[in-house]
């Protein structure tokens, strides 16, 4: 997080102009596919809701519609942050993840 209360975005996202985000039902195949291997990363958890019109779901990959907010994200709007459990080398949810409130 910025010193302005607004969260920093990955390359990928400054690259593409908005930040790349995932409904609940997502967020494992794009683990799987993005960020294989890597350690230290949070799941951030977002009501879509409180995004208002800066989000917008758009065609990705496999022809699926994925959310894409355009703006600055602020810290304020975090619901949720957990951290993320790597076993050998494999990125995994913590088994209760889904029962907590997750966007």
């Amino acid at each position: 997080m910025q010193a302005d209360g607004v969260l920093r975005l990955a390359g990928v996202d400054t690259e593409d102009g908005f930040v790349h985000l995932s409904a609940s039902d997502q967020v494992g195949e794009t683990l799987a596919k993005h960020f294989s291997g890597q350690t230290d990363l949070l799941l951030i958890g977002f009501e879509a809701e409180a995004l208002g019109d800066a989000l917008r779901w758009e065609v990705s990959r496999g022809g699926a519609l994925f959310p894409h907010f355009y703006g600055p994200l602020e810290a304020a709007l975090v619901t949720q942050v957990l951290a993320l459990e790597n076993r050998n080398g494999d990125t995994y949810l913590p088994d209760d993840w889904q029962n907590e409130e997750a966007s």
